[in-house]
């Protein structure tokens, strides 16, 4: 894992890799399934992350590493984690287990509090490992691994490490923090939880709500029964044009020649509450504000769908 360390460069914002993070959720539902991933429900402790003033540097690591391997559901697996000087954060050498050797920059025999979020990145490359999840390319790769960590609970420290003043800077991981936290806001949604009170960090809080701001936003778009009245008149501009939206919207809209009603449609397993025509019609798609999973449906005004991967129903008006 790459960092960016203190008086290094300063700390990319934004979202630029939005459609990896995005692709990276929709991923771990398909691998893991609604199940699996619920069976993450607790996230990360912060006491478990804590280092007290006298304990030992060694053993209070591989405390650390025990509780982040049980966190992620790797019972099997052992992390030897030991300290040697380099350049980025941590590395982990995966082989084929069960056990697992993680390095980490000698820098956290001092700054300990960080160590945990280091630790949560190279722990979840293990368990995606194990999983034989992967994307085409290292750099997407590492998104993947900042996006599972987030998502399945330990990633919050990763984000909790970024600081930013005007004479340091400090980032763990490969999303910028306000990606971590529409990650984590699509986490909290999910599950129900409130991570705020976990963070240290001020800037860490901030970058949280940013990112919490535009998941909101993302549960509140058309064809949603959720969306606003402006999102709704630019939704019913687009439907008359049966064209994609001009302002980048996820919804885009096709020809259906067939049964346009009641039934199952591509990514959602049923969707009632349209009135059942026959011949040509027009659908909607758009993707589960849950997981990710692109859905179709038919355009017949209010409905319930219920999506095809993770079960989430979805009141819609299409």
């Amino acid at each position: 894992m790459t960092e960016n360390g203190r008086h290094s460069s300063p700390v990319a914002h934004g979202f630029a890799h939005l459609e990896t993070v995005r692709a990276a959720v929709t991923a771990l539902f398909r691998t893991l399934s609604p199940d699996g991933i619920r069976a993450y429900g607790t996230s990360f402790a912060a006491a478990d992350a804590a280092f007290g003033p006298e304990e030992d540097l060694h053993l209070g690591a591989q405390r650390v590493a025990s509780a982040m391997v049980r966190a992620l559901r790797l019972p099997d697996a052992r992390v030897v984690v030991a300290f040697r000087p380099m350049r980025d954060a941590a590395t982990v050498e995966l082989a084929a287990g069960p056990e697992y050797f993680v390095e980490v920059n000698d820098r956290f025999r001092v700054h300990r509090r960080d160590l945990a979020a280091a630790l949560a990145h190279e722990v979840t490359h293990v368990l995606l490992h194990r999983l034989d999840l992967r994307f085409p390319t290292t750099a997407e790769n590492e998104i993947l691994t900042d996006t599972a960590a987030a998502f399945l609970g330990a990633g919050w420290l990763l984000l909790d490490a970024y600081r930013e003043d005007a004479l340091t800077h400090q980032k763990l991981g490969y999303l910028t923090p306000e990606e971590f936290g529409y990650v984590l806001a699509r986490r909290a949604a999910f599950f129900g939880e409130d991570p705020s009170p976990w963070f240290t960090s001020p800037q860490a809080y901030e970058a949280y709500l940013r990112g919490r701001a535009l998941a909101g936003r993302e549960r509140r778009r058309a064809p949603l029964a959720a969306a606003g009245r402006p999102a709704r008149w630019r939704y019913a501009r687009d439907r008359r044009a049966g064209t994609p939206a001009a302002d980048g919207s996820a919804y885009s809209f096709e020809r259906h020649r067939g049964t346009a009603g009641t039934g199952t449609a591509t990514g959602t397993e049923a969707a009632t509450g349209a009135t059942a025509a026959t011949g040509t019609g027009l659908r909607v798609s758009f993707p589960c504000p849950v997981c990710g999973q692109r859905l179709r449906l038919p355009v017949r005004g209010p409905l319930r769908a219920r999506c095809g991967l993770c079960g989430t129903v979805l009141e819609c008006d299409t």
